[in-house]
């Protein structure tokens, strides 16, 4: 039984929702997740399609690395994925 300071029940922080920015850039680049699963992994980022769904919901943290991917696959920077400005 896990406790909990489990490294599984970590989760993003409640007022940025980065999985679900990624999620909104990609759908308005018309990219499956598949293919953008596919685009990681050619970028070097090891990711499953299990992983990538459960980053964009919001259960599992993202990397760095796989920030700057996802930077670099959706032409933007790092203040697009973290919505800095819809915050502030």
């Amino acid at each position: 039984m896990k406790n909990r300071e489990s490294i599984d029940r970590i989760i993003q922080v409640n007022d940025i929702n980065i999985g679900n920015h990624i999620a909104r850039m990609r759908k308005s680049m018309n990219i499956k997740q598949t293919d953008m699963v596919a685009r990681l992994q050619i970028n070097g980022i090891d990711i499953s399609i299990y992983s990538y769904n459960r980053i964009e919901k919001g259960t599992q943290n993202p990397t760095v690395s796989f920030l700057f991917a996802c930077c670099h696959i959706l032409e933007c920077d790092m203040n697009t994925i973290f919505d800095f400005n819809a915050i502030m």
